[in-house]
């Protein structure tokens, strides 16, 4: 759909352009930005770390086990951990408003 075919009527427009969307992609984007930055910064440390810091990385914790592979482990675990935070503060946050605006825009059509 090209400019010129939306109009001031057109419910995507509006809904896009209200201020209840405006909120749920703030809310959104104050969640997920911040866990964005955290992931990055612990992954970034991870690289940084296995790159210059060998002979820290490379420390026996037990066994053949080392301090890397303890941190290369943890980037799963973290992954995962993310994943599930998301997933719950969605179900709680943001998809209940989500359908409420998708409910309100389905009104407007009728």
């Amino acid at each position: 759909m090209s400019n010129d075919a939306r109009t001031d009527h057109d419910p995507y427009v509006a809904l896009q352009e209200s201020a209840d969307f405006a909120e749920l992609r703030s809310r959104f984007r104050r969640f997920v930005f911040p866990m964005t930055g955290l992931f990055l910064a612990w992954y970034f440390l991870y690289v940084l770390l296995s790159t210059y810091a060998s002979d820290f990385m490379s420390t026996k914790v037990f066994g053949n086990v080392n301090v890397g592979l303890i941190l290369g482990l943890g980037q799963f675990v973290s992954t995962f951990v993310i994943a599930i935070i998301y997933v719950r503060w969605a179900d709680r946050e943001f998809d209940p408003r989500a359908a409420a605006l998708a409910e309100k825009i389905g009104e407007d059509q009728r």
